[in-house]
């Protein structure tokens, strides 16, 4: 669906935009891919690697209504990646935090439906659900102001939804890197915040992957979160070396010990599919689409009332060996 198309991928020299580049310049023939970022370093570094001549590179920041529109022009579709993402710098700095996350995502929408932008697909994370965090109250906020987006659109073209998934397996000031440092200095013991800590675990690729598939699958208000394997700290922490020592510093600030992914209030809206969920918007949306029946012919359905989808209860866990392999990547 992307050949011929147009691409703008906010946020796009980071772990995620880079390998979403990659990925559409292997298995499309696109007319122009644009990455819209403000950090001019970055963007020079990716210059080096992606020279195919539809790359087109955008200095600006999506805080900045006029640029971001500028940069919408012509554009079939975009995938919102930008975002400030560090938990405890959104504790110490709330209202960054806020200016990129919520008034960044509404310039994203006003942008889009301007331009006549055909869909637009919004990165979340499972700190969004239930958030005792800043950083995952922006999030929320973002993924209310996406869905919501489909009514302010009405009749015009432009279409939203939501991707929702957990840590994504290093990526830039993620856990992994930070052991793997440790460790090449000759650590003998890593840090741990808590050893009862669980985390959902997605690759890179798999979150591109599952984005770029949900284009074809998506309506306008849903929020789609992928089928994905939990990790325990502790069995991360053997991954590095089974002679590795704990050192606990208790949890950080706005950290959970447990992730939640679709919490039970909202089970009454929750389809199930082959490899994934989608969340029903709960609000009616433009056009009242049917998400059990997908235009890509998959069929969803309900779950059971109460259902939850959490790190520490999910039916798949990474074993340790998993996890090795999974960080030399």
């Amino acid at each position: 669906m992307f050949d011929g198309k147009t691409v703008l991928i906010t946020g796009g020299t980071g772990s995620f935009g880079r390998c979403c580049v990659r990925t559409l310049l292997e298995r499309y023939k696109l007319k122009r891919l644009i990455v819209f970022s403000r950090d001019e370093l970055k963007q020079y570094e990716m210059q080096q690697v992606f020279k195919a001549p539809q790359m087109r590179y955008f200095l600006g920041d999506i805080r900045d209504a006029d640029r971001l529109s500028q940069a919408m022009r012509g554009v079939d579709y975009v995938i919102h990646a930008a975002a400030l993402k560090q938990v405890p710098a959104a504790e110490y700095n709330p209202m960054e935090f806020i200016k990129t996350n919520i008034n960044g995502a509404e310039n994203v929408v006003k942008a889009a439906i301007e331009n006549g932008v055909k869909k637009v697909i919004a990165l979340s994370t499972d700190k969004a659900v239930n958030p005792i965090n800043l950083y995952g109250a922006t999030k929320m906020v973002m993924e209310k102001l996406i869905v919501a987006a489909n009514n302010i659109a009405g009749g015009l073209q432009s279409r939203f939804a939501v991707v929702r998934y957990g840590n994504v397996i290093g990526s830039r000031g993620s856990v992994v890197p930070l052991f793997k440092k440790l460790v090449a200095e000759g650590t003998k013991e890593l840090p741990v915040t808590d050893p009862r800590m669980t985390r959902f675990w997605i690759s890179v690729q798999e979150g591109v992957d599952f984005v770029l598939k949900n284009f074809a699958r998506m309506q306008g208000g849903e929020v789609f979160v992928p089928k994905i394997p939990s990790m325990r700290i502790t069995d991360l922490v053997k991954s590095f070396g089974e002679d590795l020592k704990m050192k606990i510093i208790g949890i950080r600030p706005g950290e959970k010990l447990h992730e939640l992914m679709i919490p039970a209030e909202a089970s009454h809206l929750t389809l199930e599919f082959t490899d994934f969920y989608l969340i029903q918007p709960p609000i009616h949306t433009f056009g009242k689409p049917d998400y059990q029946h997908l235009p890509t012919g998959e069929v969803g359905r309900q779950v059971v009332e109460g259902f939850e989808y959490r790190s520490d209860t999910n039916p798949v866990f990474l074993t340790v060996e998993e996890l090795r392999r999974l960080g030399a990547e």
